[in-house]
Parts: C-alpha cells; structure tokens; sequence
C-alpha cells in the first residue's frame, strides 16, 4: 500500500507519484501512471532500478549479503532441511507439516517418469549434443505430451503441470547426460529420495549395482536448495515475461532454461571452474591477481563479485564446507583446484583491491569443483542449475498468473534511429 508520495519535475511542472513499502527492503516509487502524466518514460537499461513485479517469494540484500525464502534464511534451510521441502516453502509459502511434507514426496515421486515416446524424440540429436541444448527442447516439447496440464486458468491444471516438471526434470536432465555419454537411460527409482534417485540415474549402469553415496546425494541437494530460487534474475524474469503472454508453463520454463544457457548467468560456475584449471597452482596466483587489477588486460578473475551481492554471497559459506565435505568423502586430500580456490579466496578478503572494489567470492567460485569432483562434465553444470532453479521459475509463474494486476510484459524505448522519411524508388536511390 502508499503511504507517501514521491514528486517528479518534468518541463516546470511537477508530478505526485505514489511511494509503496514492501515487508522489508527499499520502497519503489510507482511510476505505472508517468507516462499517462507526463507523456515520458523512464529509461534503465538492464531494470537495475525497476521492480517489473510484486512478490512474495524470494528476498535479497546485496549489501548485507542477506538471501531469504519466503523469510527463511538460506543457511538453515540447506543446513536443516532437504530440496523438496524447499520446493513446497517456494510453492505454498509455508514450510511442510510431517503429513504435507510426505504427500508432497509421494506425489512428486509418483511423476518422475517421463512418456515413453520421449525416448525417440532424443534420438532425433545428434550424439555429440550440448546437454542444455537437449533441456531445452525436451522441456518445451513436454507441452506436446501432456494437454491435460496446458490450460493456465484452471489452478488444478497448474499444479499438475507444477508437479509434473519438478519431478521430470531429474529424470530429463539424466537422460540428456547419459545421451550425450552414449550410455543407457536409467529409469527413476520410487524408494529412493528425490537427490539419491538423480544420481543414481546419472551414473547407474546396467551391467552392476549402483549404490547412492549418501554424503554425496545430501551435497548435491545441498547445492539444489541454494540455487531454487534468487529473485528476478534474467532466466526468472524471462519466464514471468513468456507467462504474460498467457504461453504454457511447459514453454515458459523452457525459455527460462534459455536464458539461463548464458555464460553471463547459468554458465558462470563453469567459467570459474576453467579459471582456476587455467591458474593450475597456488604459485600462479600472484601472476593472474595481476593481470586481474592491470585495466588493460583482458583477463577477469571468474567466481569473484556478484551483480547483487556487495557483500560475501551467504550461499559461497555454505558451498564451502560442502566442497570440503565431498573432497574428504571421495579422499581428495591434496586436489589443486581447491588448492588454488581456497588461496585465492583468502587474497580476495584481505587484497586491498578485492575489498575496496568488494569482490568476495560467491557460490559458482565453488560449485564447479563440487561438482566435478562428483563426477559431472562441465557441460552439465548449467543442466544442474536449470534442474534446481525448475521449482523457483514455478513458483514466480505461478504467483503471477494469480497476480489481478497481471498485465502482457510491454518494455517501453528510446528510440535513436531515423526520423520518419519518404520511401525513395531503387533507380532514386544515390
């Protein structure tokens, strides 16, 4: 609600505009009615100063370095509770009751099976295929499996649809690695937890038994949970803008998975993971710190500073530990990525340069070696976010398509092109 107006001077004439107070964060000027006032629109490239939305979900301070869930901070959450117990927080708003929590299990287990002609459609891909090229299409393509989950304006067809890609993307997303690996598909397991059965469809084989390493399978969900969901980021606004156009959840989630295919976002913890392959040792380290700070180097230290956070990412804490957890776990005493990652961060937070320019390490300086160590190509790594991220994109669809103010996504310009001009004929022409 308004409880204040901010004022605007436009040509000598001055224009009221209402001020909104959100639960905790900074107030937005509404500026829905300036155009209509003033016949002028506000121009900002990348919206770093506009709220497109009103939300409920997720909130960050990049300053304090603050990321909560639906008020939950994301430390307790991957510290006491596991994915799908997120994924009901980000989609009902409240954590689960024992009874809720074991429906939700149930219900999501119950459809991680995909439809058994999406087997020939993966044969249509050539076999070297980027694995996020294989997402994308394979989740777009799921609108063309099941119409009974297509009608956004009936809500129990949106919780199908809802249901139905958190439980597949697992079982896509594993399919898509082993096709690209050349082996088997290995179908989803209902005694086994939503991380365990991932993992065992990744790297099963059907020539011996696979058992789930539990260190590893609550690692992992570890790493689910702090990527479910970060605000309005680009592959979140990317969704929110496709489900204003009315498009199905199927379609928009696999615009988000688009989007989130930049090495800008999704890609990042790969480019920290070749950064650090690239420094090879600890002793290198003073060579590459200065080609960092020299302006005329093309060179960027990858894993360092975050567009949101100004402060040291919550989610880098917790990724730290779980690296160390994993290395130990798979009796990686002496691995010179981590050498080189846990050399760096101590430079970051004590380098005059790195804290005046506040450049902390954040999450994706440590997931890839995670998930290297775990056994995944750095071609999956982005597969792996986008599988994390599915519940977050729902839930941001969801709450805007239940938005009433919910309008079709409508960016206005400045145009810089030419005035308007005649057409000449080709024989006219200089």
């Amino acid at each position: 609600m308004s409880s204040s107006t901010s004022t605007i001077s436009v040509d000598g004439k001055s224009v009221e505009l209402p001020v909104k107070e959100g639960t905790i964060g900074p107030s937005v000027v509404d500026i829905s009615k300036l155009y209509g006032q003033t016949g002028m629109f506000t121009y900002d490239p990348g919206f770093t100063s506009t709220a497109a939305t009103e939300s409920k979900i997720t909130y960050i301070d990049g300053d304090k370095g603050i990321l909560l869930y639906r008020g939950y901070p994301i430390d307790q959450l991957a510290e006491h509770g596991d994915f799908l117990e997120t994924c009901y927080l980000l989609l009902y708003g409240e954590l689960p009751t024992a009874a809720q929590k074991a429906d939700f299990d149930y219900r999501v287990t119950r459809h991680t099976m995909v439809h058994d002609q999406m087997n020939r459609f993966f044969t249509g891909f050539r076999r070297d295929a980027h694995p996020m090229a294989i997402m994308v299409a394979c989740v777009g393509a799921l609108s063309a499996f099941y119409h009974d989950s297509t009608d956004i304006s009936d809500p129990h067809q949106r919780m199908i649809a809802s249901m139905r890609m958190i439980a597949k993307m697992p079982t896509l997303a594993a399919m898509a690695y082993k096709y690209s690996i050349g082996q088997p598909f290995v179908y989803p397991q209902n005694d086994l937890d939503y991380t365990s059965n991932f993992l065992k469809m990744c790297f099963a084989v059907p020539a011996e038994e696979y058992k789930v390493n539990p260190v590893l399978s609550r690692a992992l969900d570890r790493i689910f949970i702090l990527h479910a969901d970060h605000e309005q980021n680009a592959s979140t606004s990317t969704v929110r803008l496709a489900g204003s156009s009315g498009a199905n959840p199927f379609a928009c989630i696999a615009a988000g998975i688009a989007c989130l295919w930049g090495p800008a976002h999704g890609g990042a913890n790969e480019a920290a993971l070749k950064m650090l392959e690239e420094i090879g040792t600890p002793d290198h380290i003073p060579e590459y710190i200065a080609k960092a700070k020299d302006k005329n180097d093309p060179f960027r230290l990858m894993g360092f500073g975050h567009r949101v956070y100004k402060n040291y990412d919550p989610r880098a804490r917790i990724m730290q530990k779980t690296t160390h957890e994993v290395l130990n776990e798979l009796g990686i005493k002496d691995d010179p990525l981590l050498d080189v990652a846990v050399e760096l961060e101590q430079i970051a937070l004590k380098d005059e340069y790195f804290v005046e320019k506040k450049l902390y390490p954040n999450i994706d300086f440590y997931s890839g070696i995670t998930l290297k160590a775990m056994g995944f190509p750095t071609s999956m790594f982005t597969v792996l976010f986008a599988l994390a991220r599915t519940v977050g994109w729902i839930a941001q669809w969801s709450e805007m398509i239940e938005d009433p103010s919910q309008r079709i996504g409508r960016p206005r310009q400045l145009y810089t092109g030419s005035p308007e001009r005649d057409y000449v004929t080709v024989a006219q022409r200089g």
